[in-house]
């Protein structure tokens, strides 16, 4: 149905740790423009740089556009728990103050935008799963609580960081035995820690190299030896294992983020459960009777949150972008 332009427009952005994203549409969803910046999550960038990108990403969507016709404006942020601290609230407030927008801003989790960009529905539990992981009870499109994400010193089961951590102790723990062979998971770790001159070393020797190679980069990186576990879980035993107990700790939060019995839909997020991933499969048979959805584009999610603030529930989803 299309609506008169008289009826302004409404801006989405998804915000995410490498880009940021808007997406200006019109009351019937035509897309009327897009914009894209840097990374502006305010935990892993400063926070007047990550102000800064959001910024550029809505001022590329408004283009020429009036601003003051903006009648909703969704940001989906990851680290949105940052503007918990006032003065970085107001460093982000006043940034896009600047853009002149015909309302206020509202902040949400990426979580929250990526439920809405794959269902209609109000309440539901989203599953993150990429270098961290978390769940999300989301009613009325707001997350009210979660399970998981401590982060990776605490927690984090199941994501990829978990996942390449359990990869490398797996290694190490035949290395170490120094009682078998190792197998194809040993050697794939050995060789994208040490390269492929270490690809077929035994023994205490080799065990340390790759410790002190591993606790020498960044905690992140054991992130890199999780696609090394998707490739091999159906050849090699340690990978299988490891499949099957990442998707078991992902199960368990995104049950622990929903009411007995609940039918609502799961929407799953990020590259771990992603339709070519195995753990993402075995998640899905574990999810057996729940509509279980894939979230398609944040920055779509965070715009329709936007067009049902300013036309209400039966706001049409962007036509394209």
């Amino acid at each position: 149905m299309h609506q008169e332009p008289g009826r302004g427009y409404v801006l989405g952005v998804d915000a995410g740790g490498t880009s940021s994203r808007a997406l200006l549409t019109a009351a019937d969803g035509t897309v009327l423009g897009t914009g894209r910046s840097g990374g502006a999550n305010p935990n892993s960038h400063p926070p007047a740089e990550a102000a800064a990108h959001i910024v550029e990403a809505l001022a590329a969507a408004l283009d020429a556009h009036n601003p003051g016709r903006v009648r909703a404006c969704v940001v989906g942020l990851a680290g949105a728990s940052k503007l918990t601290d006032p003065a970085v609230a107001e460093l982000f407030g006043k940034a896009w103050a600047g853009l002149g927008l015909g309302c206020e801003v509202r902040v949400v989790s990426d979580a929250e935008a990526a439920f809405a960009s794959a269902t209609s529905a109000a309440d539901g539990t989203v599953l993150v799963a990429g270098t961290g992981s978390i769940a999300g009870r989301i009613r009325q499109r707001r997350r009210i609580a979660t399970a998981g994400g401590y982060g990776w010193l605490l927690g984090d089961e199941g994501s990829g960081f978990w996942i390449g951590r359990e990869a490398v102790r797996s290694a190490l723990a035949t290395l170490t035995a120094d009682r078998e062979e190792p197998g194809p998971l040993a050697r794939a770790v050995l060789t994208e820690a040490l390269g492929a001159h270490e690809a077929h070393g035994t023994g205490l020797r080799t065990a340390h190299r790759l410790i002190t190679t591993v606790n020498g980069q960044p905690p992140v990186r054991l992130a890199r030896f999780a696609p090394l576990v998707s490739a091999l879980a159906d050849t090699d035993e340690a990978a299988g294992t490891i499949v099957g107990e990442a998707a078991a700790h992902l199960v368990r939060i995104a049950l622990a983020s929903r009411d007995a019995g609940e039918r609502t839909p799961v929407v799953l997020v990020g590259s771990v459960l992603g339709e070519g991933s195995p753990v993402g499969a075995r998640v899905r048979e574990q999810l057996a009777g729940v509509d279980v959805l894939a979230s398609s584009d944040g920055v779509a999610g965070a715009n329709w949150l936007a067009a049902v603030e300013a036309f209400g529930e039966q706001a049409p989803r962007p036509l394209s972008g």
